[in-house]
């Protein structure tokens, strides 16, 4: 066989290895059987189904991963109907400029489209405020399986529109919403509160004044109010309340409410301020009167938005745990989704202790 022959017979070989390789293409079977369990396991856990165990979950991603699988998505989306997108509206004010938003919104948003992410899911974000610009026909349009609703609850307006989608059966969970009958996730509040108060109480301070609301659409707000009352009672201490007035900027909030308790003339050495943005309202305040904190007054908050990190003296306060309250969010849509919803979660949170609180 001269050079050439034999040359074409080693393209002829490697053509044919290749056409073979070809016609063999690595399926869900075939991970199936790598990470030892069913196909339908493997198809679930790929598609991010909450159903699926965290670990099984993992093993199922390392047999794919091995096997260099990846999934049809178009073929996936067409046998199961569904778009593999999640909206995320952020409801805000009708009238509010958007560089003003609550810090403690956009980085739950963060949170909620890092937690879809790591769930083989996309996510589409819109801002909505104005009553004439309201939409949410996701599913109808194809656009996205479900909706993760946040923001502020003082815009009835949007609230009402999104709990009537969900009447009418649009797949939907909220954070923050004023109405108990949508499908919700919180923060666990009272636990936090009393968490707070507690801190209060270890770092010397008796006479602590709360700043919040029991007739807020912010049903947190009472909430908060409600695990502060509860725990000084069983310290055997009075609980005091200072409201704020509503349709007010938080941070507004905190100075009006700081206000009136200063001129009430009734004595406090601390506060517990049902959000960051009023506490960083009232420490402003003090600080004008030439009231010292934490010397005179301790102060704490709740949220930990990271502008407390940065106030003279740096902000006490309670903080969820946003990374869970995203992957809460998400995966108590997707059981919507499902049809397999569970009890309505609470979300952690965690005492984050700095110089506002500690004497």
């Amino acid at each position: 066989m001269g050079d050439d022959s034999y040359l074409d017979a080693m393209d002829a070989d490697k053509i044919a290895a290749a056409k073979a390789k070809r016609r063999y293409r690595v399926t869900s079977f075939d991970v199936a059987a790598e990470a030892g369990v069913s196909q339908s396991t493997v198809s679930r856990a790929l598609a991010g189904d909450p159903v699926v165990s965290e670990a099984t979950r993992a093993r199922v991603a390392a047999a794919a991963a091995k096997l260099n699988y990846h999934v049809d998505e178009n073929a996936a989306r067409l046998r199961t109907g569904r778009t593999g997108t999640l909206a995320v509206v952020v409801i805000c004010r009708p009238d509010e400029d958007i560089k003003n938003f609550n810090p403690f919104h956009f980085a739950l948003m963060g949170s909620v489209c890092a937690a879809a992410s790591r769930r083989r899911h996309e996510t589409l974000v819109s801002f909505q405020g104005a009553a004439d610009r309201l939409w949410g026909l996701y599913q109808e349009q194809r656009k996205a399986d479900g909706v993760i609703v946040i923001g502020t609850s003082e815009n009835p307006e949007a609230w009402d529109y999104f709990r009537n989608l969900a009447k009418e059966g649009a797949h939907l969970v909220c954070w923050g919403s004023p109405h108990e009958d949508l499908d919700w996730v919180r923060s666990d509040n009272v636990g936090g509160a009393r968490m707070a108060t507690q801190h209060l109480l270890d770092s010397g301070y008796r006479n602590i004044v709360c700043i919040a609301s029991q007739t807020s659409a912010q049903r947190q707000f009472k909430e908060r109010y409600d695990g502060y009352a509860e725990l000084m009672v069983e310290q055997g201490l009075e609980p005091r309340l200072v409201t704020f007035e509503e349709g007010l900027s938080r941070d507004e909030q905190g100075r009006r409410a700081a206000v009136e308790l200063i001129r009430s003339g009734q004595p406090f050495d601390a506060i517990f301020a049902c959000c960051d943005e009023i506490a960083l309202g009232t420490l402003r305040v003090l600080r004008e009167q030439g009231i010292s904190v934490p010397e005179q007054v301790g102060l704490i908050g709740f949220d930990g938005i990271r502008a407390g990190a940065h106030s003279a003296p740096p902000l006490s306060s309670v903080e969820p745990d946003f990374q869970t309250a995203g992957e809460v969010l998400v995966d108590r849509l997707l059981s919507v989704i499902a049809e397999t919803p569970e009890t309505k979660p609470r979300v952690p949170v965690r005492l984050l202790p700095r110089s506002s609180s500690r004497r």
